[in-house]
């Protein structure tokens, strides 16, 4: 009695704490470099794909296109000689603007697809590892391997490395989540168990803030930059640098190896495993073949699918709802916008994301999704129908990150209790990773969507764009049809037996 009645953080060792500091540390880290990449994506792409001579090559025949359409419209009586110049220079900015944003988004897409599809693929493979190697060992390479790949991405010298590299850095992403959330899950005494997972996933959103004040006070991912003045005359693009920078959490990886071991819970199973050949570690036949493993990995796929389509297809997409929204901005505005817009979507996150823990440890775990998830559909919906100036961007922007991360929060709580000891690692990094696969299909079917609504609504690029986020956002809805048949973990002690 006296244990519940103290408090989650009461009673713990220095060891669990020390723990619990390594995985936020982890999960930091590998969300700053997650925000780096959403902040530098368009300015990569436009770099990488030759846009500047690209666009030498397109200008004449649109300014010839231009002319004959102004001509037509001074015959008519539309517009006058005086006019003619400036609005042919205006016509000729406005469609190669449509021209590259309609590049970029294409392979913006394809880049990111490729960065969620490795992370589902890490996740996966991460997790079985984590299971049979150790959670210790298997995050360490985890870390090791989005940390390298990160800052490889800042020296690409096209496109096609450049997805190479972003997919090997999503699989370390995969692998970070599903061991980091095991190990302390199986470290942390049952009453603190799902607090200090919530803070875990809460204080990952200081790595995205990290990232957007990186990029909005010290290196912007739009602009060239000399290198904080080293390289003299020479400058290197910004968003080039803040790739580089990714290679920090590689640190992390000596202090793990020599500060932190194995779990109790995963050495017995480990112990257990040896003696019975049918009780196999990371064992998939049992992970897919056993009903009640198997109804709890399909529940988790379910609602990590809606989580990460409603983040990666939608809420991840405000710096292009800034494009849109301030079109005609100078590049320094609009970067402005975007670094100061996502960093107070971040800190909306994180209160999103320690909300749902409240919730999650005092109500329940189903109520609080179904409440997230009715809130997440009804802010995705409003913001990118309505947002239209940036101070608005200020203003609803943390709202967003409050709503779209906060089911984050619940995943790193509900996914460890769904799973026993020996298929934890597995279990998570399944649910949490293999459902991504789904997110990037449907990213790769925004430009196809978009243009079907174009075709059949006759509006502009920007208004489809916030119709497609609409329709996106549905995904929510989705989510509260799941909850039938999700088990509720609330004070209940991690599976053990089958």
């Amino acid at each position: 009695m006296a244990d519940k009645q103290m408090s989650w953080y009461q009673g713990l060792t220095k060891y669990q704490w020390w723990v619990l500091v390594i995985g936020v540390m982890a999960w930091t880290f590998d969300c700053m470099d997650q925000r780096l990449f959403v902040l530098s994506r368009a300015p990569a792409v436009k770099e990488l794909m030759g846009w500047n001579e690209r666009e030498i090559e397109l200008v004449p025949q649109i300014t010839k296109d231009a002319a004959k359409a102004v001509d037509a419209e001074i015959a008519a009586g539309k517009l006058t000689a005086e006019q003619c110049d400036k609005e042919v220079e205006r016509r000729v900015v406005e469609e190669t603007q449509n021209v590259f944003n309609d590049v970029a988004a294409k392979f913006g897409n394809i880049v990111t697809a490729l960065m969620i599809v490795g992370w589902a693929v890490g996740g996966f493979f991460f997790g079985v590892y984590g299971d049979r190697l150790g959670r210790v060992k298997t995050l360490s390479m985890a870390i090791g391997v989005y940390s390298i790949f990160t800052g490889l991405s800042g020296f690409s010298v096209g496109l096609w490395d450049f997805c190479t590299y972003r997919f090997l850095m999503g699989c370390g992403i995969g692998g970070a989540f599903a061991t980091s959330a095991t190990l302390i899950a199986e470290t942390m005494p049952t009453r603190s168990r799902a607090a200090a997972l919530g803070v875990f996933q809460a204080l990952s959103a200081l790595g995205n803030i990290a990232g957007s004040a990186i990029a909005r006070f010290l290196v912007s991912p739009d602009l060239k930059t000399n290198l904080f003045g080293l390289l003299g005359e020479h400058s290197i693009s910004g968003w080039r640098i803040l790739f580089m920078l990714g290679v920090i959490p590689a640190i992390l990886v000596v202090i793990i190896m020599r500060s932190i071991h194995e779990p109790d819970a995963w050495k017995e199973a480990q112990n257990t495993a040896s003696d019975n050949l049918g009780r196999q570690l990371g064992d998939l036949r049992s992970l897919f073949g056993t009903q009640r493993w198997r109804r709890n990995m399909l529940v988790g796929l379910g609602l990590a699918v809606v989580g990460v389509i409603g983040l990666w297809g939608v809420g991840f997409y405000t710096p292009e709802l800034v494009d849109a929204v301030l079109e005609g901005q100078s590049t320094i505005e609009k970067s402005n916008v975007k670094a100061m817009g996502t960093l107070l979507q971040d800190v909306g996150a994180l209160c999103g994301m320690l909300a749902f823990t409240y919730v999650a440890t005092r109500i329940g775990r189903r109520i609080a999704f179904g409440g997230a998830m009715i809130f997440a559909w009804l802010v995705v919906t409003g913001v990118f129908l309505f947002l239209n100036s940036a101070w608005q961007a200020y203003v609803l922007f943390p709202i967003l990150g409050f709503a779209t991360l906060s089911l984050f929060g619940g995943y790193s709580i509900y996914f460890p209790e769904l799973f026993p000891t020996r298929l934890r690692a597995s279990g998570v990094g399944f649910c949490y990773n293999v459902g991504r696969i789904l997110a990037a299909a449907v990213i790769l079917f925004k430009i196809p969507i978009r243009d079907a609504m174009n075709a059949v609504t006759g509006a502009g690029n920007t208004e489809v764009f916030r119709y497609v986020s609409v329709v996106l956002a549905s995904v929510y809805l989705f989510g509260l049809v799941i909850l039938i048949w999700a088990p509720e973990t609330k004070d209940k002690p991690l599976p053990t037996e089958d």
